[in-house]
């Protein structure tokens, strides 16, 4: 027989989790009674690890140097070395879309996400409005009590919803996540970005020209945050959430790493293309034996160009100045 003195382990089947009942006596005078176990804080099982996500947005699967690609992520590639890597790569093309699978774990029609946020529509699949019934896991590792901090690009509010007045159940703060630093449209200005602090507008701490980016901003907050869980509360997990926006247009790189790629990628796309390639075979992120399409070139004559023009110009009301008239 269990201790009825014993705090029971928490029931997980069911979030939120309920705090279970704890046996009590009810003597007449309150000076006899036993006073009950103390609470315990809510953790997560024995062994719960720290989870990092790291996205980075609109970067293609043969971009990174970790999977052969010409950008230089010597991180990354120590990652790789010391654990696995993933050649399986599927996507939904979009920001949105993409994100709210991956933070759901579901098909993005599923959770109303079919299109990016600002192009909802009325139409299921397509409302741009998660349901209750797609928990993130934000919210999931949240009542299994975790530290959860998103930090960076979200793309997941619908736009109606993103001034400082809400409401503010679909901002991050509102899907699983107690800490909120960062842009909740699709790309903003990376020396000057519109950022958020929960739900409250805020200036960034430094200013273009005393060498603000926010991609580092960004790595700052999540290494300030998460040391101060780490100091606080040692024995309480996190699950950071860190989504940058620099490599989404407008493509708003430093200086310094502007002159260091200077000429790295003057041999063109198609040379790139079959360096690329070639490396990966190497390193293993594709089989040695895959072949790669040839592109076809396909000529698009004057005959072919107009009257696509004609119709487009037709059904948007306009023209381009110098378009003649169909």
């Amino acid at each position: 027989m269990p201790d009825p003195s014993e705090p029971r382990p928490p029931i997980r089947t069911y979030l939120p989790i309920v705090t279970p009942d704890v046996p009590r006596e009810m003597p007449v005078d309150a000076r006899d009674a036993a006073p009950p176990p103390a609470a315990r804080p809510l953790r997560p099982p024995a062994g719960a690890p720290n989870v990092l996500v790291i996205l980075i947005d609109d970067m293609g699967f043969g971009a990174s140097s970790a999977y052969g690609g010409p950008c230089e992520m010597p991180v990354a590639e120590r990652l790789a070395g010391e654990g696995l890597s993933f050649s399986r790569f599927h996507t939904t093309a979009l920001c949105s879309p993409t994100r709210q699978a991956l933070l759901t774990g579901r098909n993005h029609h599923t959770v109303n996400m079919g299109i990016i946020a600002e192009l909802a529509t009325s139409i299921p699949g397509y409302t741009g409005v998660r349901p209750d019934s797609c928990a993130t896991v934000a919210q999931i590792l949240r009542m299994n009590g975790y530290s959860t901090g998103a930090f960076g690009k979200m793309h997941q509010t619908p736009p109606w919803e993103t001034s400082p007045a809400g409401p503010f159940d679909r901002w991050p703060t509102g899907e699983g996540f107690e800490r909120f630093y960062g842009f909740l449209g699709g790309d903003c200005h990376q020396f000057s970005p519109p950022l958020y602090e929960g739900t409250t507008p805020i200036d960034p701490p430094r200013t273009p020209e005393e060498g603000y980016h926010l991609t580092e901003d960004l790595v700052d907050q999540v290494i300030d945050w998460t040391g101060y869980l780490h100091a606080l509360t040692p024995d309480e997990p996190w699950f950071t959430y860190l989504s940058f926006g620099a490599t989404h247009a407008p493509h708003h790189a430093p200086k310094e790493w502007l002159e260091r790629y200077r000429g790295a990628f003057d041999h063109g796309h198609d040379v790139q293309r079959e360096r690329t390639f070639a490396r990966q075979k190497e390193l293993g992120s594709r089989s040695s034996g895959a072949g790669r399409p040839s592109p076809v070139a396909v000529p698009v004559t004057a005959s072919d160009r107009t009257p696509w023009l004609a119709a487009t110009t037709r059904a948007r009301g306009w023209r381009p100045a110098n378009a003649r008239s169909p």
